[in-house]
């Protein structure tokens, strides 16, 4: 279910559906590193500025689903003008600062965006761009990233399968939100 926040900047109506805190599991492989499987948290949030605030972390994962070690973060703010353009302004925890620009897709809840400039501290791993594509599918926040780097081509390298937290909160918002005339029962709720 998406919300729409009462308090959410007008312009940014068309990404409420990132909102809210997530979690999942996804694959990590890119030539030089280790492949693996990675357990992930992200949050998009909002202060009624034009922009959603985001953070991601995420974590190699053992073959019982435990966390190993801090595989990657993420902060950056996004944007969204009338005409659907998306900007984003990103930095990672390896030393690199991204630009992205793509576009929102037309009549459905999917992002395409690729690297416009990248900044790199002396301590950074090679990388020169890359593309990331997300998407809101069945309540689920999807997403895969490319990257390039001087000595490799531009191929996949993560994606990750998140489901929407749900706190105590959400539930006693949804639960008042509740129309007086439930059956009691239920049953006749999906007749």
């Amino acid at each position: 279910m998406i919300e729409i926040p009462s308090d959410l900047n007008k312009g940014l109506v068309p990404l409420a559906f990132l909102l809210g805190d997530w979690a999942g599991a996804g694959v990590h492989d890119f030539p030089g590193s280790e492949k693996c499987n990675f357990g992930q948290e992200v949050s998009f949030t909002h202060d009624g500025r034009d922009f959603l605030e985001y953070t991601s972390h995420s974590w190699v994962l053992d073959g019982d689903g435990g966390k190993v070690r801090p595989l990657e973060s993420e902060h950056g703010f996004w944007r969204i003008d009338a005409h659907r353009k998306v900007e984003v302004t990103m930095t990672r925890d390896d030393g690199v600062i991204e630009i992205w620009y793509g576009e929102l897709a037309d009549q459905k809840p999917q992002i395409d965006l690729v690297t416009d400039a990248v900044a790199r501290t002396a301590a950074a791993r090679p990388y020169s761009g890359g593309k990331r594509l997300y998407g809101y599918v069945k309540s689920d926040l999807m997403w895969v990233g490319e990257k390039q780097t001087p000595e490799v081509e531009l191929r996949p390298y993560m994606s990750a399968h998140l489901k929407k937290v749900v706190t105590p909160e959400d539930v006693e918002r949804w639960a008042k939100a509740l129309p007086d005339d439930m059956p009691d029962d239920g049953i006749a709720f999906f007749k």
